[in-house]
């Protein structure tokens, strides 16, 4: 198992979508949010996201197609 810190950004279009939990549904990777600020202008949510790293970056792709900037973050 990878476990990996992420950083995700984005804009007014993606707040009102369930985007954690469609991440959730749609690849086996256990979430821990680590840090969020999210208003109606867009928001940031750091995520601790354990899986198998293929399954990882699949789900870090589905959301930057979605619209989020990602970013890793060093643990720690």
């Amino acid at each position: 198992m990878a476990k990996r810190i992420l950083h995700f950004e984005y804009t007014s279009a993606l707040v009102k979508e369930p985007m954690l939990y469609l991440l959730a549904r749609r690849f086996e990777v256990v979430t821990n949010i680590r840090a969020a600020s999210v208003t109606d202008d867009g928001g940031f949510i750091v995520l601790e996201v354990e899986g198998e790293e293929k399954v990882i970056q699949d789900a870090v792709d589905y959301l930057v197609e979605a619209g989020m900037q990602v970013t890793e973050q060093a643990e720690g």
